[in-house]
């Protein structure tokens, strides 16, 4: 099992970090058949998703993982996140490669080492995806939904200032209430 680091071209580790951390974190018990299905549409081989190559301790070793990163994903002081993302590098000791296969350009990968499982995989290659992001952007590329009740993660690598909202639809929300209290206070 083998993923990139990077957000160009070939796979997109970042979206993959996304989306498993949200999935998780909507729904703390993820079927593991949910979570293979997750990591397929992500371009994990289907070898490597089998029940017997991912079993269900596998998938509750990767639901733990994603919900570590998940608070990785909701910091917002980048100094925490960097010694957050620190902090699992060194505990995972695994080092990234560069690859080209199956027709994508060269990509960075991290591969499951010896002994280790898809919840040390998943950590070691969001860590990576992140670190790239915060180094790229000089801030933090990422976030959870300030909306009232929301808490999504998002991505934010577009240009312009840091997003505080998973949409459009979540930010209006917010700036309508704030109109609307500001409207009953004064």
């Amino acid at each position: 099992m083998v993923e990139s680091a990077g957000t160009g071209g070939g796979f997109s580790a970042a979206r993959r970090l996304i989306d498993l951390a949200e999935a998780v974190r909507a729904t703390p018990d993820l079927p593991r058949a949910d979570l293979a299905e997750l990591l397929a549409g992500h371009g994990e081989r289907p070898a490597d998703l089998t029940e017997a190559a991912f079993p269900e301790a596998s998938a509750a070793e990767l639901r733990a993982a994603a919900r570590r990163m998940g608070q990785v994903l909701a910091e917002s002081d980048e100094d925490r996140a960097a010694e957050a993302l620190n902090a699992l590098f060194e505990e995972s000791a695994t080092r990234p490669r560069l690859t080209r296969h199956d027709g994508h350009p060269w990509h960075l990968h991290v591969d499951r080492g010896e002994g280790a499982g898809w919840g040390d995989w998943f950590l070691a290659s969001g860590a990576l995806c992140l670190a790239q992001l915060l180094t790229e952007y000089g801030r933090i590329a990422w976030g959870a939904c300030a909306g009232a009740g929301c808490g999504r993660f998002f991505l934010a690598t577009g240009p312009g200032s840091a997003r505080r909202y998973c949409s459009t639809t979540c930010a209006t929300r917010a700036r309508v209430a704030a109109h609307r209290r500001r409207k009953r206070e004064g």
